[in-house]
């Protein structure tokens, strides 16, 4: 179950789990856009399943209490991913990563690549609140058993 936010409109510390897609519905679906971004995340959801991923982290205004975020940002690991199964898009950061959010609405990057020039990975980087530098909460995925 997903932790109510802080009064920053952020989540807590910590990696949080949803019980279930409807869980996922019920707090991020408020709005035309976040129906709009859920259906974009259901399709990266999908397209890591088909290729093993257990673990994709969501983060950026979407995991937050912002009304009508732009889009979602998040991290997959890539233990046990075949990445002949991958879809291509997944992999393509050219152009500010303009063909991820063109086919999902968001961006997704393996979660132990480089965020930073001090290395760290995103998976890290997520974790860190931009503008304070204080820890904050993201949600972890499990595309194997989250149907949208």
């Amino acid at each position: 179950m997903l932790p109510p936010f802080a009064p920053s409109g952020l989540l807590p510390p910590g990696i949080h789990r949803p019980d279930d897609w409807s869980e996922i519905e019920r707090r991020f679906g408020g709005s035309a856009c976040r129906l709009q971004l859920l259906a974009g995340l259901g399709r990266v959801i999908a397209a890591l399943r088909r290729a093993g991923c257990t673990a994709l982290y969501l983060d950026g205004s979407f995991a937050t209490s912002k009304s009508d975020p732009s889009d979602f940002d998040g991290c997959w690991d890539i233990t046990g991913v075949d990445a002949s199964l991958l879809d291509p898009v997944l992999l393509d950061f050219k152009n500010g990563r303009a063909a991820q959010k063109a086919a999902f609405g968001g961006e997704v990057f393996p979660a132990h690549f480089q965020a930073t020039p001090t290395g760290q990975s995103y998976l890290d980087f997520f974790q860190t609140d931009k503008t304070t530098g204080n820890r904050k909460g993201i949600i972890q995925l499990d595309p194997r058993s989250l149907t949208p």
